[in-house]
């Protein structure tokens, strides 16, 4: 495998002595320019191929198989355009024949690199695998070779650099100035063309990802960096993961899409700053937290990774339960209704706690035998406050909730929701009830329960009326 380069110069001499040697020299197409450069030695393209695929990897692997087919006939030379270590198809041969020869050429992305004036490390990736570039200081996109290709690279790097930065736009032996939302206005495209844009500081950029406010909480961090900040620790900070995934999922209930994106970033600055305060202990790295919450999404969804199959959302909980018990080494069932969180919100715990009990059996026969429990369980409360017993009463209405939820729960409800979505509707009749009243001229100071009761139901119905 060969690369021919960028221009005709560019060809070394052992790449020179192997394309004498062969039996046969096959380029990638004849619209690389440095095409003429293989024609020398009696080049046959697979430009046919181009024309019978339909994206990209299917393109790669095609030139490939044909690639490996001609070598089982002669011994055969495949030449591309820079450098073979930038050519997809190139990598697949050399999964497969570990036996070929690779005379490396003059990479396209260094090319425009040195073009553009671009100095250090930098990351480079084709045009038409542009979405599998990630967060970079600097990078260079080759291959933009039509307007298709131009709006895709355009359009991945507004997203990590954005669209107003200037970047550098390279075809043929030139190069010059302009926006990243300019790269698919150009009037012409070709082979040779491509984009390097370089990040501004840390402080200027219009974009930022999640390895960005890793680093922003490092920077805090940092001697020199904010006292606040510097002082915490995971205890001192543990509630805020609290609040800002309550603010978060009560910016879902508005559906208010400004409020889902800033909640969402303060509970990944959250996230971050754990990350980083157990970093600097040695405990783990951002890197471990990634790649176990990847990892453990593969081995849950065996039903698409694995073995295991599910036909519908209910299957495919189930699967994902049995993983996580096996993942959690957990051998029975009170292990896994132990290791319900106590932190959680009592009526969700209480949820979570029956459903896991549930699947060893122990649960009501219906809703009715659960609304028979919870008259049951009301009859004890009653008794206990009419006898004075204070701590009966209380067991008696813990009873009444956890039946309760257990009620709710076979009925179908998200016992969590259904709890906060009625006392929604209370705080509103509540404040109606009050208008009314003040519209009345009535004090609710002095108001009885019968006086309450009559303006709490002429709330009700003006609400249902409105």
């Amino acid at each position: 495998m060969i690369g021919l380069g960028t221009e005709e110069g560019d060809l070394s001499t052992g790449a020179a002595r192997a394309l004498e040697d062969v039996t046969r020299v096959i380029a990638r197409t004849e619209r690389m320019p440095c095409y003429s450069v293989a024609e020398r030695y009696g080049a046959t393209t697979l430009d046919h191929i181009f024309e019978s695929s339909r994206n990209y990897d299917t393109l790669n692997k095609k030139l490939a198989a044909a690639v490996l087919s001609a070598a089982k006939e002669s011994d055969v030379a495949y030449c591309v355009d820079g450098a073979v270590c930038e050519d997809a198809a190139c990598r697949l041969i050399l999964a497969k024949r570990k036996d070929a020869v690779v005379f490396e050429g003059v990479s396209k992305a260094a090319r425009a690199a040195s073009l553009a004036g671009l100095g250090g490390a930098f990351f480079s990736v084709s045009a038409y695998d542009v979405g599998s570039l990630k967060s970079a200081r600097a990078a260079v996109v080759y291959d933009i070779d039509g307007e298709y290709a131009a709006a895709e690279v355009k359009s991945r790097l507004s997203e990590l650099f954005g669209e107003e930065l200037p970047c550098t736009f390279v075809r043929g032996g030139g190069a010059k100035r302009i926006k990243v939302y300019e790269i698919d206005r150009q009037k012409e495209y070709d082979a040779t063309c491509a984009v390097a844009v370089e990040a501004p500081g840390f402080l200027h950029r219009e974009r930022y990802d999640y390895a960005d406010l890793l680093e922003m909480v490092r920077m805090l961090r940092a001697p020199g960096g904010c006292p606040w900040d510097r002082a915490q620790t995971p205890a001192t900070i543990k509630q805020n993961m609290i609040e800002e995934a309550y603010e978060l999922v009560d910016a879902i209930n508005r559906d208010d899409d400004d409020g889902i994106e800033e909640e969402t970033g303060d509970v990944l600055l959250q996230a971050a700053f754990h990350t980083v305060l157990k970093g600097e202990q040695g405990a783990f790295s951002d890197e471990d937290v990634t790649t176990r919450v990847v990892k453990k999404l593969i081995f849950r969804h065996s039903h698409i990774f694995g073995k295991d199959r599910a036909a519908d959302e209910n299957d495919a909980l189930s699967v994902w339960e049995k993983n996580k018990k096996q993942e959690k080494h957990m051998s029975t069932f009170g292990e896994a209704v132990e290791a319900v969180p106590r932190n959680f919100p009592a009526c969700m715990r209480a949820q979570k706690v029956q459903k896991r009990a549930a699947k060893a059996g122990l649960d009501f026969l219906s809703s009715i035998s659960a609304a028979e429990k919870l008259n049951h369980d009301m009859e004890s409360c009653i008794n206990a406050l009419i006898g004075g017993d204070k701590p009966a009463a209380d067991s008696a209405c813990g009873e009444i909730l956890f039946t309760a939820v257990g009620l709710c729960r076979l009925a179908g409800a998200d016992c969590e929701q259904a709890l906060s979505d009625a006392t929604e509707r209370f705080v509103a009749r509540f404040v109606k009830a009050e208008e009314l009243a003040v519209k009345d001229g009535k004090n609710v100071s002095d108001f009885s329960e019968l006086d309450w009761n009559w303006y709490m139901l002429q709330a009700e119905n003006a609400l249902k009326n409105h």
